[in-house]
């Protein structure tokens, strides 16, 4: 089993592969803004800047990876997601929020890409 560090690494890394095959464009990877957290892939489809919540897990015993993105984890992408806005002078972006789910069972990656998983409302 891999640790949890490296699991990560390896979940976003394929992420980031699906979503670039896919034709999107990756603006940031691992973005930080402020203290607490950081976003995990914001990219570009279409019209849209999308900010992505990855989650990786190697067993299903716990649930599915998608099921870790409590409100509190989704309201800290959110803020994180309006400091990039500001920083970046674009309070006008049409964003969503996605959530790729990856789980990796007996080394087979499974994708599950959820898209507006959650709003700013949330």
């Amino acid at each position: 089993m891999k640790d949890r560090q490296e699991l990560a690494r390896e979940g976003e890394e394929l992420a980031a592969r699906y979503l670039a095959d896919a034709g999107w464009t990756i603006l940031e990877r691992n973005y930080r803004y402020g203290r607490g957290g950081e976003i995990d892939i914001i990219a570009r489809d279409g019209d849209y800047t999308v900010f992505i919540e990855v989650k990786t897990r190697q067993s299903l015993a716990c649930g599915a990876p998608e099921y870790a993105i409590t409100p509190s984890k989704q309201r800290q992408v959110i803020r994180i997601a309006r400091g990039y806005m500001w920083l970046e002078g674009r309070g006008e972006l049409i964003c969503r929020f996605d959530v790729i789910a990856v789980s990796v069972i007996r080394g087979v990656p499974h994708i599950n890409h959820i898209r507006n998983a959650f709003t700013s409302t949330s």
